[in-house]
């Protein structure tokens, strides 16, 4: 295993961003040929006003013991001190650019690049699955960054139940008649359409921080578009579970079964690669 960070600052010449790598090397002691895996980005939340570290290298490590080789995204935060929309949405559209142009030495198939987020981190990995196709002439840069798939952790995804503070971080220094605009899109419900990626969307019934109602909002939106999506809505379970892991976690009898939320993602996602492990 590899573990190194780029910057996508220096890279890209953007505000901020570094992409944590925590990819699995050639793992055989004689020749097997051509050896590649799906790529996984995880995209940790905070309200746009932090980046976690519960949601980020826990959850990479996770998926890479499930056959993909992982990356965390430590985004820029918005808010008085940091940088607003789209500047995130930029990141992390280099992020998986950077992961395409790099797939070989990478040992990852260029074709097949997921996204994970979790609360803010949800959104924005929402709000990238219905801007993709515009990312690059937001950023000014040619970027290939088209996700296969998307994963959802208890997401934000409306302003309306929402989550209060994500969008005022995220949408600071913008007027209100700027802000009504841009809610077009970031209220992603009302921005999926029949080119979204397909995605998978889990939350718990009791979370108090970002209501359930978000995530039957963006499932909903899938369904009457036809996107493919899976979604589990688990009945305990406080706001920020991650992997449900005791590590990271208070002790509680409902973690081992809201965990399943890993392998059914993970079978989810695999659904759309080539590789059988």
């Amino acid at each position: 295993m590899k573990a190194f960070t780029v910057d996508l600052q220096k890279e890209y010449g953007l505000q901020g961003g570094e992409l944590d790598c925590h990819v699995m090397d050639y793992p055989f002691d004689g020749p097997m040929g051509e050896w590649k895996r799906p790529a996984l980005v995880v995209v940790p939340g905070g309200a746009y006003g932090m980046v976690s570290q519960r949601e980020g290298e826990p959850v990479a490590v996770a998926f890479s013991a499930r056959g993909f080789q992982t990356f965390v995204l430590r985004y820029v935060c918005g808010g008085e001190n940091g940088y607003s929309y789209p500047e995130q949405l930029i990141e992390l559209g280099a992020a998986v650019d950077y992961i395409k142009k790099h797939a070989d030495e990478l040992h990852v198939n260029k074709d097949e690049v997921f996204v994970v987020g979790f609360s803010a981190g949800g959104h924005l990995t929402g709000n990238f699955a219905v801007e993709y196709a515009s990312i690059p002439a937001k950023a000014g840069k040619d970027l290939d960054c088209k996700p296969t798939a998307v994963g959802l952790g208890y997401p934000v995804i409306s302003s309306v139940n929402g989550h209060a503070e994500s969008f005022d971080n995220l949408l600071y220094g913008y007027t209100e008649e700027a802000r009504k605009e841009l809610m077009r899109t970031l209220n992603l419900n009302e921005a999926v359409t029949e080119t979204t990626p397909p995605a998978f969307i889990w939350a718990t019934a009791k979370d108090q921080a970002v209501p359930v109602d978000n995530a039957i909002r963006y499932g909903q939106a899938l369904s009457e578009k036809g996107v493919d999506f899976e979604m589990h809505i688990y009945a305990d379970g406080v706001h920020g579970l991650s992997t449900c892991d005791e590590e990271i976690n208070p002790k509680g009898a409902h973690l081992l079964r809201t965990s399943k939320w890993l392998d059914d993602c993970s079978a989810f996602f695999h659904r759309h690669t080539k590789e059988t492990f």
